[in-house]
């Protein structure tokens, strides 16, 4: 697992570090292979905070971004919306397993002597 923060136009601080690494890394136990994450935080004019995520397991890749007024909120709303892209993700692979499962039909021996 590996997680790299990057603040745009604000001082980092550890405990905004802390906080959104503890929140990603979390997102770990959906994904079978390790997971690669980039989380750029950034504050816009009017005191808007824009947290964007991007997150890469194996040949899967997840972004979401969220903009509020209270930054923690912004993490969480992001790493909620990342959650449910990944699991929404493993609901479509397997219902295309079970879709080509149900639609191959059954080869069976059916020897009836014409060749």
């Amino acid at each position: 697992m590996n997680i790299a923060i990057t603040f745009r136009q604000m001082d980092a601080t550890d405990s905004v570090k802390g906080y959104a690494t503890e929140k990603v890394g979390k997102l770990q136990r959906f994904l079978r292979q390790p997971m690669k994450g980039h989380v750029t935080v950034s504050v816009q004019t009017d005191r808007l905070h824009h947290v964007e995520v991007d997150v890469v397991s194996g040949g899967s890749r997840f972004h979401a971004t969220e903009t509020s007024s209270d930054m923690y909120a912004s993490i969480d709303a992001v790493a909620d919306k990342i959650e449910r892209q990944i699991r929404s993700s493993k609901e479509n692979l397997k219902g295309q397993e079970r879709a080509s499962q149900r639609l191959l039909p059954d080869v069976g021996d059916d020897d009836d002597g014409a060749l």
